[in-house]
């Protein structure tokens, strides 16, 4: 009597500790990614103010003691790619790329989730063709130990940002695929929320 019952206590005991396992790494994945996105994004915020002050800096010797910076092309134009690359992982985790719904916005919910889920694949499959060429490159650099021109700065710590960039932005991606990562944004809906309200209360 007592062997079946222990049976299904063990049972339901061992789901639970599955469950709680299973949630508990969803939710260490989401927060690496999100902090290693903030990150990057911190980075590149920091790139860009850094291209205001070279610039500011640069018209302000060129006005006044009429010598520019001789670094400001080529520090301005590493520190741009860079930005624009390392802003890449937090945009795709916020779902802030610029789309074109209107397609999607026809299809009811079951065909947009499967419309989403082949936006998805085809995106991995992309920025994985993407790293798959851009280790080679960032190896051909370090391995000429290649730098720019005017200023001689090393380009491959430069270089490393992009692998390293869409190597996160694919594990966002992979992440929101398998579902560790919520598919529906809730700035979607507050958008498709606010385009509705506006259509109603428009004369």
């Amino acid at each position: 009597m007592h062997l079946p019952i222990a049976n299904a206590y063990w049972t339901h005991w061992v789901a639970d500790l599955r469950a709680i396992m299973h949630h508990n790494i969803r939710n260490l994945i989401r927060q690496g990614l999100e902090k290693l996105a903030l990150a990057l994004a911190s980075i590149a915020v920091l790139g860009m103010v850094s291209i205001v002050a070279i610039i500011i800096t640069s018209v302000i010797m060129r006005k006044f003691a009429n010598s520019p910076l001789h670094i400001t092309e080529e520090v301005v134009g590493l520190l741009l790619s860079v930005s624009l690359f390392l802003g890449l992982p937090m945009v795709t985790l916020k779902a802030k790329h610029v789309r074109v719904a209107l397609l999607a916005n026809m299809l009811n919910r079951r065909l947009q989730t499967h419309l989403q889920t082949v936006a998805l694949i085809v995106a991995i499959g992309f920025f994985s063709w993407l790293i798959y060429k851009a280790i080679p490159w960032f190896e051909f650099g370090h391995r000429l130990n290649l730098k720019t021109e005017t200023t001689r700065i090393l380009l491959y710590p430069w270089m490393a940002m992009l692998p390293l960039s869409l190597s996160v932005t694919c594990a966002i991606l992979l992440a929101r695929l398998l579902g560790v990562i919520d598919r529906v944004e809730e700035t979607e809906a507050e958008t498709k929320t606010g385009f509705v309200r506006h259509e109603e209360t428009s004369p």
